[in-house]
């Protein structure tokens, strides 16, 4: 059966990490998938990482041990590596 008949249960988790994909899109680290093409975007990038933070301060206390430490090493991970980022523009 097709997705559309059973889509994918949505979590935190999963939210999460599709925010971090779009930052890493944006970064031009990972293909965009609907086009194959890296399409660097520093600006989108940034907003992606500030949601992700706004998500963790407004969470604080309602998450997971997993939750806390996925969103706060993803968010780590990601800051840095828009600073590389930006170091080389």
């Amino acid at each position: 059966m097709s997705d559309l008949e059973h889509p994918r249960t949505i979590d935190f988790s999963t939210f999460i990490f599709s925010l971090g994909s779009a930052a890493l899109i944006h970064l031009g680290v990972t293909a965009n998938p609907m086009n194959n093409k890296i399409e660097k975007n520093l600006e989108e990038a940034k907003q992606n990482i500030d949601l992700l933070s706004l998500l963790q301060e407004k969470t604080k206390g309602n998450l997971t041990t997993d939750e806390e430490k996925l969103i706060h090493n993803l968010l780590h991970s990601l800051r840095m590596r828009y600073v590389e980022e930006t170091q080389k523009s």
